[in-house]
């Protein structure tokens, strides 16, 4: 059995080898996994678990979600989506939420980090403060 740091190594060079741009490509993903599973090489079911771990962390952080307390604009989506593609780089997925709950302002989450700019989320931290 490989050792896990050649583990580590054989997933990360398996990733990055799927990655086009800075950006990962599905179609090179399907193809890289075939290929490991074709081949089995000495340790392969460890080596794809770190590829699949590599993988979900690289799309959790290319995921955000965007929440309103009412509906966004299509000029105030644009200025988000040009911020958000400035900070995190190209091939981020956005998803847009109505959520009434934050009663105004808007809550982004990008992979693990949040910016809450909403009136709940500063009513939670003054409560929190008090």
């Amino acid at each position: 059995m490989k050792s896990s740091k050649q583990v580590r190594r054989d997933g990360r060079d398996l990733f990055n080898a799927c990655r086009v741009q800075g950006v990962l490509d599905e179609q090179k993903v399907r193809e890289a996994v075939r290929e490991v599973l074709s081949r089995k090489p000495r340790g392969y079911l460890q080596i794809l678990s770190q590829f699949q771990r590599l993988v979900k962390l690289d799309l959790d952080r290319r995921t955000a979600r965007v929440e309103n307390a009412v509906e966004t604009s299509p000029e105030l989506m644009r200025t988000i989506e040009a911020q958000l593609a400035r900070q995190y780089g190209p091939g981020l997925n956005i998803s847009w939420w109505v959520n009434p709950a934050l009663i105004g302002g808007i809550k982004i989450r990008v992979g693990s980090d949040i910016y809450d700019g909403s009136v709940s989320g500063r009513l939670a931290a003054l409560q929190a403060s008090l």
